[in-house]
């Protein structure tokens, strides 16, 4: 599946089951594999602010590897 980076940006991310998880804020990147790595429920500074980035980045990311399909919104598989 090929899209756009600038597409992921603001669309709404839902489980296969139906659950709303979110909007994409952010889109990091892998650049030895030349993929996305993660979608990012919030910005990096929002991130940053709480202080410990771990623990938010793990609740507000979205492995690209869940990704099922892309359209006006995002379909990722559970967990």
């Amino acid at each position: 599946m090929s899209v756009y980076l600038s597409e992921l940006y603001g669309k709404k991310i839902i489980t296969n089951t139906g659950s709303i998880l979110g909007d994409v804020k952010e889109v990091v990147l892998d650049l030895e594999e030349g993929k996305v790595a993660h979608l990012l429920l919030m910005k990096m500074e929002q991130l940053a602010k709480g202080g410990d980035v771990r623990t938010a980045l793990s609740k507000n990311r979205i492995l690209y590897d869940r990704v099922k399909n892309v359209a006006e919104t995002i379909i990722v598989s559970n967990k």
